[in-house]
């Protein structure tokens, strides 16, 4: 594939991810809307969010096995679609079981777009160019996460909530369109070898999962506290809700320009990248623990999403080359533990909020991030040094 080809493919699938990342997180702002036009009291209509979250975190690890035995762009092509397809659909819900049925059925599509996206790029870049792939379009798939609040909030604002899971789906449909003619169909990696054989396979392998568990606690301290960030703002200014919404798309920027950043910055700083991620992560969440003026809430909300992309990015980066020939199976590993984590996260910290208030949440969770970017450098360090050893006498290491 020439550099023009694996550009396209960036960009296409890094919009697939910022569509269907803020298809998810767009429900937030729109909860007040759908149980006044459905008639539902709050606590209903928040049915229709949980449907969408306990079907994507369980189909995560279906799809995943399915691109390895069927191929990944056939799989992707297909998640991609379903989502559109039932984001339109959940447009036209006319009571709350339609709604919670159309919205579980879009999540369920949507957990096969992110694993089998990276798993894809893993593919398609080498392990030179893969961590500045991944982190570019992981930085597109979390701006469209941050600033789905205040899409979101603005459509219905100006029409109605039918409008956003409308718009969303018809921009999701016309990608679709685009990527059958982009994407070139790849061949399966695993043709007769059952799901949980390629899950016993990562399991059964310690240095493997010793990673997934970093990465849970990566969600965990980050999803299960960014959730709780428009209420530490809320409390701290006067701002309205869309001006909030506005305010967070800084974690999506951060995001961004951690994603361009990531390779540079890890040529630059080699085995240090990870615990200098470490500090400005934790320095980040300090800052937004504090209650300081809102300028420098800003600069942590910056911080805190180029922190999380450049850590995750590379966890990401180097899982994949643990168990090259199954790497749809690895990404919903990924995946189920990044979301698993923020889930875990986003209901001990509800307690957390509700005794102390939003500013310990992001006080704890600086130390849990630090902690987890430490085993991280640890953990990559002995892995590349393992490959560089295996390099050196001609064996594979996994």
């Amino acid at each position: 594939m020439d550099l023009y080809s694996k550009n396209t493919m960036l960009w296409v699938l890094g919009f697939m991810l910022f569509l269907a990342n803020g298809d998810n997180y767009a429900a937030a702002s729109l909860l007040n809307d759908i149980a006044v036009d459905l008639d539902l009291t709050l606590s209903k209509a928040a049915l229709s969010v949980m449907a969408y979250m306990m079907s994507f975190g369980l189909f995560t690890l279906v799809f995943g096995p399915l691109s390895d035995r069927f191929g990944k762009v056939k799989v992707f092509l297909t998640a991609s679609m379903g989502t559109a397809v039932f984001s339109i659909l959940g447009a036209f819900a006319f009571d709350l079981p339609s709604l919670v049925v159309l919205r579980a059925i879009n999540g369920m599509f949507g957990a096969g777009i992110f694993p089998v996206a990276f798993a894809l790029i893993g593919d398609c870049f080498d392990a030179e160019e893969r961590q500045m792939a991944i982190a570019k379009t992981m930085g597109m798939a979390f701006l469209g996460a941050a600033t789905a609040t205040a899409i979101g909030g603005a459509v219905a604002y100006w029409g109605s909530w039918r409008f956003v899971y409308l718009i969303y789906g018809i921009a999701e449909l016309i990608l679709v369109v685009m990527m059958m003619r982009i994407l070139k169909k790849d061949k399966p990696s695993l043709n007769r070898i059952p799901s949980w054989v390629a899950y016993r396979r990562v399991w059964s392998h310690l240095r493997f999962m010793r990673l997934t568990f970093v990465i849970f606690w990566v969600g965990f301290s980050v999803f299960g506290t960014f959730t709780y960030s428009g209420i530490l703002i809320q409390q701290s200014t006067s701002y309205t809700v869309l001006t909030v919404g506005l305010f967070l798309s800084l974690f999506g920027v951060g995001t961004v320009a951690g994603g361009r950043l990531a390779p540079m910055l890890r040529r630059k700083t080699r085995n240090a990248f990870l615990v200098i991620t470490g500090f400005l992560g934790f320095g980040s969440m300090l800052i937004l623990s504090a209650g300081l003026p809102i300028g420098f809430t800003a600069m942590g909300l910056l911080g805190f999403g180029m922190a999380f992309v450049l850590l995750q990015s590379t966890l990401v980066a180097t899982i994949i080359e643990k168990h090259p020939e199954i790497k749809g199976t690895v990404m919903s590993m990924s995946g189920f533990n990044l979301f698993l984590g923020g889930a875990c996260g986003t209901a001990l910290n509800a307690g957390v909020m509700n005794a102390h208030g939003p500013e310990v949440i992001f006080y704890y969770a600086s130390f849990l991030f630090l902690t987890a970017s430490l085993l991280a450098a640890v953990f990559v360090a002995r892995f590349e040094m393992r490959k560089k050893i295996a390099l050196r006498s001609c064996e594979v290491v996994y």
